[in-house]
């Protein structure tokens, strides 16, 4: 099965063909997902949040980490590192049941980066349309923890350090279904229910090394983006 989001008018998008709409549409400097908010040492992160690490230019948002001047409460150095949520802005727009996000990435080639596009809201309601590491070149990892059900889906063609790929997720209340540049992937057949909704997070981690390697030195990673959309009321399932 396929999709071809072309045919449809987002009801909601971010192209990255401006500024960042900081405090209006977006919010980067902390997320509930993260204890301290800030940053979440708890979670094999070395993240500590800082919206100048998202830039824009030319039709492309570009997330860069790099060491920070900060230690962690667990006592690991921390990397800044750029995020974007919903949650807290002005707008506080939130995807919901029957919602189809899609995302064009590139993916990072840099030992240590993690990154992902999930949900979030009151603790839980997370669901990830993709999360990536490069010690894994060829693998993303796809997770409803709503309903749970997950899978990690291999393509040495599409998935691959420094290359472009298109992901996107239907959540449907019976069934949430993952997307590969357009080819459906996975059908997890729990779904998130019928009242499901959340604040999309689009972000760059940095893995602490105890499930995928942490940075092996103090070069910038970087992460890009060219678009978020989501079109309302997609899914029929």
């Amino acid at each position: 099965m396929t999709i071809d989001t072309a045919t449809f008018t987002p009801t909601w998008s971010e192209e990255f063909d401006a500024p960042i709409e900081w405090g209006a549409k977006w919010v980067g400097d902390r997320t509930s997902a993260y204890r301290y908010r800030d940053h979440n040492p708890d979670d094999d992160k070395l993240d500590w949040l800082d919206p100048g690490c998202v830039t824009v230019s030319d039709g492309v948002a570009t997330f860069t980490a790099t060491p920070a001047g900060r230690t962690l409460d667990n006592g690991r150095r921390a990397w800044r590192t750029g995020l974007l949520t919903t949650e807290y802005s002005a707008e506080g727009f939130r995807v919901r049941t029957g919602d189809h996000v899609e995302t064009r990435v590139r993916l990072p080639s840099g030992t240590g980066a993690w990154p992902a596009l999930w949900t979030w809201k009151d603790g839980a309601n997370e669901v990830d349309s993709f999360e990536y590491h490069p010690d894994n070149p060829n693998l993303l990892e796809l997770s409803n923890n709503v309903n749970p059900a997950s899978t990690c889906h291999s393509d040495a063609d599409a998935i691959a350090p420094d290359r472009w790929v298109t992901v996107g997720t239907t959540y449907g209340a019976r069934s949430v279904e993952w997307y590969v540049n357009g080819e459906r992937v996975f059908s997890d057949g729990t779904g998130v229910g019928d009242d499901w909704s959340a604040y999309p997070i689009l972000n760059l981690s940095v893995s602490a090394g105890h499930w995928h390697p942490a940075p092996c030195g103090p070069a910038p990673i970087t992460f890009a983006v060219g678009h978020l959309r989501v079109y309302r009321g997609a899914a029929r399932w």
